[in-house]
């Protein structure tokens, strides 16, 4: 029996590698109540409405390849940090993968996920569920400037609309971070007092 080229292997075996991949990405350790897996998902739902609603600005033309570059990053950069939300239910958040160098398989200290989780939590708090909201209804821009009239929330009907539509999740990002953060700091700092088994 003639055996298939390898790459035609390869392509058959990648499925599965991507599966396994999203599995031990999204695997909830052994504690996580499945509310907190939601909020998890809540946390990256939140943020890809308005990742998805940059891209289309990367190709409107008159749009330089260098602010073309930086939409396109920015919106993968947003879902990236959304991601790591996921870091506070998972496996990964709790055990190095193994495929780091260095720190693959050890444990991840507490603090070293706690601390940046909080400040991350405290920062997007501040930015998207008090500074822009307020901002915005002032008319203003972040840095105290007057909103100009091509911005997309003074855009008025159908355009101004979508846009709220699309960041008016953002509000959430903060506070949900932090009752992930919270909740990930209590269950390890509970395992860590737990009395070894005898």
């Amino acid at each position: 029996m003639q055996q298939p080229p390898p790459h035609t292997e390869d392509l058959a075996a990648r499925p599965g590698r991507l599966r396994a991949a999203w599995q031990v990405a999204h695997e909830p350790v052994a504690g996580v109540s499945r509310r907190m897996q939601c909020v998890a998902l809540a946390v990256v739902l939140a943020v890809l409405p308005s990742s998805l609603w940059r891209l289309p600005i990367a190709f409107d033309h008159g749009i330089g390849v260098g602010e073309r570059a930086y939409v396109v990053f920015l919106s993968v950069l947003s879902e990236a940090l959304a991601f790591t939300a996921f870091g506070l239910v998972a496996q990964w958040g709790e055990v190095f993968p193994r495929w780091l160098p260095l720190l693959g398989g050890r444990r991840v200290p507490t603090m070293a996920a706690v601390i940046p989780a909080t400040i991350g939590a405290v920062l997007l708090t501040f930015l998207w569920t008090l500074l822009a909201p307020i901002t915005q209804f002032m008319g203003r821009t972040i840095r105290g400037d007057v909103l100009p009239r091509e911005f997309p929330g003074e855009a008025g009907g159908w355009e101004e609309a979508w846009f709220h539509l699309c960041y008016a999740p953002l509000v959430l990002w903060g506070p949900l971070l932090a009752v992930l953060t919270v909740a990930y700091w209590k269950r390890r700092r509970t395992a860590e007092n737990a009395p070894a088994p005898a």
